[in-house]
This record gives C-alpha cells, structure tokens and sequence, in this order.
C-alpha cells in the first residue's frame, strides 16, 4: 500500500486523516480494555475464587508482555508502526471475546497473556505515531482531547452496563463477546478506510538508550511501579473491602470517567501553560496524599465514601501523566520515538512484573501497607519530577544537563 506524507494527509477528508486514526484508536482499546478491567475483579471472585495474591500473579503475569515491549523493535523490521497497531488492537478484542470461555486460573492467566500482548504492543506504537504525527505546539491539548474521547468511548459502555446488567440479566459471556466485537469493527474500519501514513523522519530500527534519556526513564520505571498498585488493589479493595457488585463498581467507574472527560481537555492545557515540571510535581504530591488516605481506610476504618472519592481523585491525577509523553517528545531525537517507546515501556514494567505478585502477599497481610509504598513511590516521582528543566529541549534534558555541558571550542 503507497503511503501518504503528513504533509498530503492534510488535503484528505476529515475520516480519513492522521488525528482521525489516532482518536479512532483511542476509542477502539477502552471498548475492550477498559469492560474488561472494570467485570474483571467480579468475575474471577465469583467465576474462579480469587484471593490477592491470586490477583497479584494475574496482573503480573498481564505485565509480562509489557516488560517485552522491546520486542516491537523487531517486529518493526518486518511491519509499519501503523499496521502493528490494527494488528495489536485485533488481538486484543479477540482475546476479550472468549474471556468467560475460560472460567479458571489457568484458563484466565492464557487469554489474559494473548489480552496483554495487544494491549502492550498497541500502547507501545500507539505512543510513537502520537508523538510523530503531533505537532510539538498542539500536542498537549491534542493528547488532552484523545484522552476525553478514549474516556467517551469507557463511559458509553460503562453506562451500558450499569443499566442493563441486571435488568437484562447479562452474563459475563455476552459483555465481553460484545465490546471485543465491537473493537474489531472499528479495526476493520480503519484497516479499509484509512490509508497509510509517511512519517516525516525514518525512525531507528535498533535497540535505542541513550544516556541523555536517562531521566525520562527513570521516571517510566516510577510510574510502572506506582500504576501497578493502584491497577491491581484500588478495584480490588472495592469489591472485597467493601463488597461492591458489578453495576455498583461499574457506577464508580463512571463517575470516573466523567470527571475525567471534563478535566482532560483542562489538563492538555495546563501543561502547554505550566510545561511538564510543574505539571508532574502537582500530580505526585497529589498521589502521594491519596495513597496515604487509601491506607487510612484500613488503619482508621474510614468509610466507603472517601474510599471512592479517592479512586476519582487517583484516576485524575495519573490524568497528568500526558506531561511525561510531551517532556519526551521536546528532548528526544525524531527518530528515536519508535525505539525509545519500546525500551520505555519495557523500564516502565520491571517493577510492573514483580510488584503485583509480591504485593499481594503482602497484601494479606496489611493492605494498609501496599498503599504505604504507593505513597513512598510517589515521593521519589516527585525528586525526579523537580529534575526536568522548565524548557527542556535537546541538549537540556535536565537540571544538570546545562551545568555540566562541555564547553564550545
């Protein structure tokens, strides 16, 4: 298939353009995704008799092909970014489709593997096209704005949920097969509608790390840590701390969704404004109070209202996290987007793949203390966080990156 420059992509009708891929995209992963995160604490209890540290071996073993993101590096040599992302996306909704077909730890921990593969290389490339195909500018509020539309897409089938699940008396079986099904449709769409896209700089098809990265990847590696915890026990606590059902969690899930719809856009701007120091300072310390609240439920038996609350305030602040997506796109060579994304996402699930298991042991222990750690793990975020430079660009990627400079000859 010939490809077409972003600069002719311009000339194309509004449905077929770059940006439209990328917002098509974004709605296509929550359909599956996101329905099959918010049943899924529900059904493995009730399907398969999950205890945490049966979700802590889940959600790591779901880590697993995040940690080989790097792989995608090797993929690239045979496939374009954009082909590797329908592709991932497909195997996604398949792998949610059959989800219930599997009700046990063996069966789930499979499709599960297959569920996270698509997800992992989807988010890997998906990363990569954004980067390039948006202007440095507009590239914020962009993100911004595909977040609300990703988050659209979760609300629709959330609504959905809660208004049907029991009145209609759905099954797992019928919910999954549904939103993977729906996800391979928009796939479809995209495959036939939407022609391929010339990125404006070849990009590396090697292994990429770079020493004057080394920030953003320490700052990936923090984020897989802290996301875990939040991802794997903040749901969980819902359900078995509390004793939430499906349409009640899923009611959570929307309140969520719409405080994020409404904040997105505002966050796009906040960063373009503030630049992503300021911005990812505000979000750690902001994470870090909710973490330490979260352990207060079960050290002082605080109630299932502030329980909630803080699931939305945790969703929106991670909201913030676009900033690490533009402070990388300013510092980083344009053909290393692609390599760079791969090699992050696998820093970003080294802790990914060991915490959850680890965790959930301690888990039943003292839950108080998984969110003790959270806490911590925002902290250091925060000292890196104050590392980034207020304009970093080439050449200034950190504090220390204009003190230590070697002099011009």
């Amino acid at each position: 298939m010939t490809e077409i420059s972003l600069q002719d992509a311009r000339a194309l009708p509004f449905h077929k353009r770059p940006t439209t891929l990328l917002f098509l995209m974004a709605i296509a992963l929550p359909l599956s995704f996101s329905t099959w995160l918010a049943l899924l604490n529900n059904f493995v209890i009730d399907v398969a008799d999950f205890q945490g540290d049966d979700i802590g071996l889940l959600h790591t073993v779901r880590e697993i092909p995040g940690f080989l993101a790097v792989g995608v590096i090797l993929v690239l040599v045979f496939m374009r970014e954009q082909t590797l992302a329908l592709w991932s996306l497909a195997l996604l909704g398949v792998a949610t489709m059959v989800t219930a077909w599997f009700p046990s730890l063996g069966g789930i921990l499979l499709v599960t593997t297959f569920s996270s593969i698509g997800f992992h290389y989807y988010e890997t490339v998906n990363q990569s096209l954004q980067l390039q195909w948006l202007p440095k500018d507009r590239a914020p509020q962009i993100l911004g704005w595909i977040i609300t539309a990703s988050s659209g897409a979760t609300l629709v089938a959330y609504v959905l949920i809660v208004l049907t699940w029991e009145r209609l008396g759905l099954s797992y079986n019928t919910v999954y097969m549904v939103s993977g099904g729906l996800t391979l449709v928009i796939v479809g769409y995209c495959a036939m509608v939407i022609p391929q896209f010339k990125s404006p700089t070849p990009q590396n098809k090697e292994f990429v790390l770079r020493k004057r990265y080394w920030l953003y990847y320490a700052l990936q590696f923090m984020a897989g840590a802290r996301r875990q915890i939040f991802v794997v026990f903040a749901g969980f606590m819902m359900v078995e701390h509390f004793g939430f059902d499906v349409h009640q969690l899923t009611g959570l899930y929307l309140v969520n969704l719409i405080a994020n719809m409404s904040m997105a856009p505002l966050f796009g701007k906040a960063v373009a404004r503030f630049g992503e120091r300021n911005t990812l300072t505000f979000e750690y310390i902001g994470l870090a109070g909710v973490f330490l609240a979260y352990g207060g439920i079960y050290w002082f038996g605080w109630g299932v209202g502030l329980a909630m609350a803080l699931y939305v305030l945790d969703h929106l602040f991670f909201s913030l996290a676009l900033a690490l997506k533009t402070y990388f796109q300013k510092i980083a060579d344009p053909a290393d987007m692609a390599p760079t994304a791969a090699v992050a996402f696998t820093i970003n699930h080294i802790a990914a793949v060991a915490l959850p298991v680890l965790l959930g042991m301690l888990w039943l222990a003292s839950p108080g203390a998984v969110f003790a750690l959270a806490a911590a793990m925002a902290l250091v975020s925060l000292m890196l966080a104050l590392m980034i430079p207020r304009n970093p660009e080439p050449g200034n990627e950190t504090i220390f990156s204009m003190r230590f400079a070697a002099p011009a000859e």
